[in-house]
Order: C-alpha cells, then sequence, then structure tokens
C-alpha cells in the first residue's frame, strides 16, 4: 500500500527541482515500511516522511511491505535499485534479533544495505497487575525470588524486544518466572488487566497510557536514561547496573548507494530529526529522536546484534 506524502500549503509553492536535486536524487522516493500501517512505528515512520517531503520538496511514498516480524520488507529494501529513491525502515527486530532467532534469512544485515541514520529510539516499560504486591522493582524482586516458578510475564511475541526485556530481567536478577508469548500486545494487555499474567515490558506508549489510567503498576523504563514521557519512573539499569534494552528504528537503503550520496541522505535526515515539530510528534508517540552518521548506525546494529543473541538463545526462541 503507498501512501503520497508532500509538501503542503505555500512550502510547495517555494520548493524548486533545483533544490531537490540538491539535497536528494530527483524523482518520488519510495519508502518501505516493514509493518502493518497505523501502528506506532509505522506513525512515526509516516511523520519522518512528511517531514522529509517538507525539506527536499519530493514525494516520499510509504508503501507497507509487513510480515515475518519485519522481515519480509528487510528483504524488499534489500533486493531494491540502490539509487538513493528506494529507502526502507532499519528495525531493531528483523537487523539485531532476527539473525539469531531465524535458522534462515533472505538477507544479511552486515552485507546488504546502505546504513543511512538511526531515526528513533523507544524504551519499554515494565508494568505489572494492580494486584501483585510489589510497588517497585526490589520488591518484585524479593517477591519472585521468594515465589519460585508462581508469576509469569506476558510478551507480544518470542523474539522481540518486549520478550528479550523480560528473558535479561530473568537472567539478571536470577529469578524463575514464566515468558508467556501472546500475538500481539493487544491480547497480553487482556490477560494481564485479568489477571492471567502479572507483568510485561511493553512498548512505552501503550503500557504509559495504561498506567496513567490506572489499569496497571509501572515500575521502571528499560531505556539507558529516565523517559521524558514519564521522568518520575526510574530505569531498571537504577536496580540491576547494566540493564538496558531499547527498542530502535531507523533508515537505510540497499548495498551500493554511492557513499557521497549516503552523506547527503544522512545530512538531510538530520535536518529533519532536529526539527522541533518532528521531536514533538516523536515524544507525543513515546520516541526520541536518535540521528547517528552512517557509520554510527552500522556498528550499533551489529553490537546490538551481538548483545542480543546469548538472551535469544537462552530464551530457547527459534523459526525454523
Amino acid at each position: 500500500m503507498r501512501t503520497p506524502i508532500t509538501r503542503r500549503g505555500a512550502l510547495a509553492l517555494l520548493a524548486t527541482p533545483a533544490l531537490a536535486q540538491g539535497l536528494w536524487p530527483a524523482g518520488p522516493v519510495r519508502f518501505i515500511g516493514i509493518f502493518p500501517p497505523g501502528g506506532g512505528t509505522d506513525i512515526m515512520s509516516r511523520l519522518w516522511c512528511a517531514k522529509m517531503a517538507e525539506i527536499t520538496g519530493q514525494q516520499f511514498l510509504v508503501e507497507n511491505r509487513a510480515g515475518a516480524g519485519g522481515n519480509v520488507g528487510t528483504e524488499a529494501i534489500a533486493r531494491a535499485t540502490p539509487d538513493g529513491l528506494n529507502i526502507g525502515l532499519a528495525s531493531v527486530s528483523s537487523l539485531a534479533i532476527s539473525p539469531t532467532l531465524y535458522a534462515r534469512l533472505a538477507f544479511d544485515p552486515t552485507r546488504d544495505f546502505s546504513y543511512i541514520s538511526g531515526m528513533y529510539q523507544l524504551p519499554n516499560l515494565l508494568v505489572v497487575n494492580n494486584d501483585v504486591p510489589a510497588r517497585s522493582v526490589p520488591e518484585l524482586i524479593a517477591l519472585l525470588r521468594a515465589n519460585p516458578g508462581r508469576y509469569a510475564y506476558a510478551s507480544s511475541g518470542a523474539g522481540t524486544t518486549v520478550h528479550l526485556s523480560g528473558e535479561m530481567f530473568k537472567a539478571m536478577a536470577g529469578l524463575d518466572i514464566l515468558h508467556v508469548p501472546y500475538r500481539g500486545g493487544a491480547p497480553a494487555h487482556i490477560d494481564l488487566l485479568g489477571g492471567r499474567v502479572h507483568m510485561i515490558f511493553d512498548n512505552i506508549p501503550q503500557a504509559l497510557q495504561l498506567a496513567r489510567e490506572g489499569k496497571v503498576r509501572a515500575l521502571a523504563v528499560t531505556g539507558a536514561r529516565r523517559s521524558p514521557q514519564a521522568p518520575e519512573i526510574p530505569t531498571m539499569a537504577e536496580f540491576l547496573p547494566g540493564f538496558e534494552i531499547t527498542s530502535w528504528a531507523g533508515v537505510m537503503g540497499p548495498a551500493g548507494i554511492p557513499p557521497a550520496l549516503v552523506a547527503r541522505m544522512n545530512d538531510v535526515t538530520r535536518q529533519a530529526l532536529e526539527s522541533p515539530e518532528l521531536r514533538q510528534r516523536f515524544a507525543e508517540n513515546g520516541g526520541t529522536p536518535w540521528f547517528t552518521s552512517p557509520e554510527e548506525f552500522a556498528s550499533f546494529r551489529a553490537a546490538n546484534e551481538a548483545s542480543f543473541a546469548p538472551l535469544i538463545r537462552a530464551s530457547g526462541a527459534r523459526v525454523e
């Protein structure tokens, strides 16, 4: 599905072919979204595309190619023409988790892409059912240690950052808790509210909304720093030093885009991510703008894959 995103109003009248040519290759830009329309990742991708259209005066056409945890769309990016007009979403799920989770992939994260820049980072939030008698992470750890095997945590699916946050919690705190995977966040929330599972490390927008409605109790975020959306909530690392898991997304194209063009694309991405309007819209959706150089982005992805690999293997999750 393609949705055109164009510059609006007077700004569109000011755009010239020379401007567009100077910032980006001339022509409509296809941005491959690797998840279904309407979710948080898709919303923030479209916000970025709208700002890029405003800066360049060009169309950015969002094409959703969902499936297999983002792997279908990621393969489409790898097979696209390396001309700068075919780019897409780089995601933690397909680039840092899938290489260990899946026995076979149709792409190689190291070899098959031109990494352009990070786009945003999004922490998870640990929330517990209101009947769980723990009001802090230390109290929760003490409760779980005193009751091995009695408590369960939900996830939106095996191999997600929601799942791996729970696995890191188990490993670092030495806990015996059951993982219950669901097909998405909605059914996991239903069972969490019903008390059939006791906790979840969910993406912050959904979990924070439930907490502020008083339906669950928020204990900690999984990012390295407290979230601007909820600065009163501590980080997991304040209780378990070194604990950090963050969902992230970026911009990439197929391998073979000329380095000089990648540098131009990176600079326009920087301009977009520095926009106060875009930063505000990202914050409303729980995301923190995240600009990197192409080299920093590629190195970060590789290090993230290496850090997730032992957690995935320890969890037993595997897709053949």
